[in-house]
């Protein structure tokens, strides 16, 4: 058995013709402009690689403003968890953790959340789930159905991210993610990020065109490397002063 690329970008072609299909995309995109409309903020979490997809949401070109991305490493940048906190193998496995994240967050009532997991089981995405829709919340989930029907959750619930979110959009990628199998067992060519990133970037571009029908002016990034673009970008976030970071 050998492994040809070219069959990794036939199938992640595949996935690009048939998410963009989901009706759960413009759902996601219908709580993005009521959060949006209503003055909230758009909260993004996503650990391991995970965090690419809420780097996709929170803080880039062509994306919504009205974004913030929480991530780990919160408990020793804005908290007082020591810098040794974040080299523990099990940090995304702890519940304890989603507490300490929300709480260092600037989050306010009308803010909408969406978390990014690819297997949707661990202990801090789960818990950070849960949290989120005891304050009342709207949640949307991007994770993989497959993989999360078939392990088994890491919180003491025994709850899956799939079974707090208000919408979920499915990333298409199989059980342990990649979909090139190896002779010996295993496999390659993980596609979780490239499909997430899509799913996120839909969720945008559906949310822009819902607020130009509206009349609004979507509040978008323009590139910082194009002459205009920093005073444009620091205009709008002055809107949000003090409720999105950038940065780190």
């Amino acid at each position: 058995m050998t492994i040809d690329p070219r069959d990794f970008a036939d199938q992640i072609a595949h996935l690009v013709q048939v998410i963009p299909d989901d009706p759960e995309i413009t759902r996601a995109a219908d709580l993005f402009t009521k959060a949006l409309t209503g003055g909230g903020v758009i909260q993004a979490f996503g650990s391991g690689h995970s965090e690419a997809v809420a780097m996709e949401i929170a803080g880039r070109a062509g994306g919504l403003v009205p974004t913030n991305r929480l991530a780990l490493r919160d408990i020793v940048l804005y908290g007082d968890a020591p810098r040794s906190e974040l080299d523990r193998y099990d940090l995304e496995r702890d519940p304890a953790i989603a507490r300490t994240l929300l709480d260092l967050a600037p989050v306010q009532r009308h803010d909408l959340f969406v978390i990014i997991s690819n297997s949707g089981v661990n202990g801090v995405v789960v818990e950070l789930a849960t949290l989120v829709k005891e304050r009342g919340h709207d949640l949307i989930a991007i994770t993989s159905r497959a993989h999360g029907e078939a392990a088994a959750s890491r919180h003491p619930s025994g709850r899956k991210l799939t079974d707090l979110a208000d919408v979920v959009l499915d990333n298409r990628a199989p059980y342990g993610d990649a979909v090139l199998h190896l002779p010996d067992g295993g496999a390659t060519g993980a596609v979780s990020t490239i499909t997430s990133a899509l799913l996120a970037q839909l969720v945008v571009t559906q949310t822009v065109r819902n607020l130009l029908e509206a009349g609004e002016v979507p509040p978008v990034y323009l590139s910082a490397n194009v002459p205009e673009g920093d005073a444009h970008n620091l205009r709008l976030e002055a809107r949000y002063a003090g409720r999105i970071r950038r940065g780190a």
